[in-house]
């Protein structure tokens, strides 16, 4: 039997979501907790994997057993066997081949930036007071749409087969002093989303113009691009199977 799990996470205690032999991550912690649950090893297979310090409010990964459960027990028992910043939202059975990383057909991201100092805010939004111009930072997004390799924001020495993503969605709001930027594709680079911020940030400082930024992209070069946004203002926020209805 496959089941998927459904999880949210709060990642700043974690050196992200892969497994690391000397750092605590959140796949190890649920390898753990689930072993022990069911009394036979268990090594989960996530729909991606984030970044130490970024978070996620919605997950998913697949593991296997033996024999059918009754998911809304597990549900109860996993979520008490995890810490606190580790939550089970749900078990889902699917079918033997389906898979949480290769068949999620769209994810979604988004980028907390507070422009007041929060002092409630540190862990999952990040602190950036200067003026931006955000509706420049928006006709940047619109360039985005336009294309779909984006080597120039990936990590260097990346080992992918392809830099190619479809964006869906890609738009700055504004909620009082907080900022939000939300991005959708079927796919994407280690340390994209960060870089896309970045750069964007660049743009609404006025220090690069919507020309550098088609100039960046066509380049495919990351070291032109802006820098990095700290990870613990970024979250996966949304993952789409065209097989799993998920609960409001």
């Amino acid at each position: 039997m496959r089941y998927f799990i459904e999880l949210a996470y709060k990642g700043t205690q974690y050196h992200g979501w892969q497994y690391q032999p000397n750092a605590a991550s959140v796949q190890e912690t649920l390898n753990k907790a689930l072993t022990m649950l069911f009394r036979v090893p268990i090594d989960i297979v996530g729909a991606g994997r984030t970044d130490a310090g970024v978070h996620a409010k919605q997950m998913f990964a697949h593991f296997d057993l033996d024999t059918e459960i009754d998911t809304f027990y597990y549900i109860h028992k996993l979520n008490s066997f995890l810490p606190k910043d580790i939550a089970i939202i749900d078990i889902h059975k699917v079918h033997a081949d389906a898979h949480a990383r290769f068949d999620a057909s769209k994810r979604t991201y988004e980028y907390h930036i507070h422009r007041k100092k929060d002092a409630f805010a540190t862990d999952d939004s990040w602190y950036y007071s200067l003026p931006l111009e955000v509706d420049k930072m928006n006709e940047a997004c619109q360039i985005l749409f336009k294309y779909i390799d984006f080597e120039c924001f990936s990590k260097t020495h990346t080992d992918v087969n392809t830099f190619n993503c479809v964006i869906y969605q890609a738009q700055w709001e504004q909620f009082g002093d907080k900022l939000v930027f939300t991005v959708a594709a079927d796919r994407f680079l280690r340390n994209m989303v960060r870089a896309i911020v970045g750069t964007m940030i660049e743009i609404g400082k006025g220090k690069i113009t919507l020309d550098d930024f088609v100039k960046i992209i066509e380049g495919k070069d990351r070291s032109k691009a802006g820098f990095s946004v700290p990870a613990h203002g970024l979250f996966l926020t949304k993952i789409e199977y065209d097989y799993i209805t998920v609960k409001e």
